[in-house]
């Protein structure tokens, strides 16, 4: 079971700090706001379109894991991504980093 805890993380210290928020949840808690928003997708979809004050780590370059360990652990952090899927994998990496509060965008920017 550790080894299955190991590979796909612990779902219950997941749990608690992971929370999905609305699109409409999500802009109360950072627009305006000096939160660590962090948008996944690449710099390409970034520079296409973001939300004002993200700073754009992209889920598949070399350097992803890299840049998420430079982020304040003990300050809540705002992740999104185009549909859902990339914030929720990196919401579930986060947990696993340690990061004490996590929000994630349900829906991805698409819905925002």
């Amino acid at each position: 079971m550790s080894f299955l805890s190991a590979i796909f993380g612990d779902k219950s210290i997941q749990n608690e700090c992971i929370t999905v928020l609305s699109p409409i949840e999500f802009k109360s808690q950072v627009d305006g706001k000096n939160v660590q928003l962090i948008d996944v997708r690449t710099s390409n979809e970034f520079n296409s379109n973001h939300i004002k004050g993200a700073k754009n780590i992209d889920f598949f370059s070399g350097s992803f894991n890299l840049e998420l360990n430079k982020l304040n652990k003990d300050k809540p952090v705002y992740v999104y991504c185009r549909s859902g899927s990339r914030s929720r994998q990196t919401a579930n990496k986060l947990a696993n980093m340690e990061f004490k509060k996590i929000y994630d965008l349900r829906g991805g920017i698409l819905n925002y």
